[in-house]
């Protein structure tokens, strides 16, 4: 694998649509209120694929320097355990991307709020600085939150309502009740890929002591918060779109449901952890395009 190949897969690009749903969602909705800038828009897509690939990097090195990606690991082989890439050169990455996050961070954050709006700006700043730190902090350190099942809850949190709402108010500078349903729901299902990524991982996670919410729970357990997590989000979005419901367009998310449930019957279906592996990306994909069919649904 030559030099560049070798970044690009540990950057991990399969998982960079799904950072970005809450994004579409928070900008789609600004724009059918009345307000939308396309720099403004831009740039909170660059800050969230740049904190994404800050997550995927750092999670690399994280399990890659206690031993939790070893040959029991379900999928696709990381960087740090291939030996493509030294723990050296993935630190040095990290920091990299640091500084490339919060660059584009405070980039947006001025083209947003400027100086006319000092306090949001400060708000934002530390908003930011708790997105990189939250980032890396998954799997790095003696106390990351990855390994104590803490993972749904920073992803519920960061994924679903500092994605959406936080990217609302960057149009609009306030918060309203329409951003409020899609980001518990872009949150749930965001939560839902972390989860059926860790139950795919139970076996390998229990073995390495990574104490995710999965092996905590247990297998069944798990199954059923997947079922909270993916069908909750398909009612919430449901009952939203029945709220601000204007025209048939609102709706075109609903064909995203059809995948959804087939899915859910394929978990439930499920007793062998490594055949979840294909899921992944089916649920991560349609949580983007549910994402986006909304978005355009109140655009168009």
């Amino acid at each position: 694998m030559n030099n560049f190949s070798k970044w690009i897969s540990a950057m991990r690009l399969r998982t960079l649509p799904l950072s970005i749903s809450g994004i579409i969602v928070g900008g789609c909705l600004a724009a059918f209120s009345g307000f939308f800038n396309p720099l403004i828009f831009a740039l909170a897509i660059l800050t969230t694929l740049s904190l994404q690939i800050l997550s995927n990097l750092a999670n690399d090195y994280g399990d890659g320097v206690k031993g939790t990606d070893n040959i029991d690991r379900i999928g696709p082989m990381r960087a740090l355990q291939s030996g493509d890439i030294t723990a050296k050169q993935m630190l040095s990455a990290i920091k990299l991307n640091v500084v490339i996050a919060l660059v584009f961070a405070i980039t947006l954050i001025w083209v947003s709020f400027g100086a006319a709006n000092f306090f949001m700006s400060i708000f934002f700043f530390v908003l930011g600085i708790a997105c990189v730190v939250a980032a890396i902090k998954y799997t790095v350190g003696n106390s990351a939150y990855g390994y104590k099942g803490l993972g749904d809850v920073f992803v519920f949190i960061f994924f679903g309502l500092v994605s959406v709402i936080g990217s609302y108010v960057l149009f609009i500078k306030q918060i309203d009740y329409i951003v409020f349903l899609p980001a518990i729901a872009v949150g749930m299902l965001s939560s839902g890929v972390l989860n059926l990524n860790n139950m795919r991982d139970i076996l390998s996670d229990a073995k390495s002591n990574k104490n995710t919410l999965v092996v905590k729970l247990g297998s069944k357990k798990a199954k059923y918060y997947h079922y909270f997590l993916v069908g909750g989000a398909m009612v919430i979005m449901a009952v939203f779109g029945i709220i601000y419901y204007s025209s048939p367009l609102n709706l075109m998310f609903l064909v995203v449901f059809i995948p959804l449930t087939k899915h859910l019957i394929t978990v439930y279906k499920n007793d062998i952890p490594k055949d979840l592996d294909p899921e992944l990306k089916k649920l991560a994909l349609s949580t983007f395009f549910l994402s986006l069919l909304l978005g355009l649904g109140y655009v168009l």
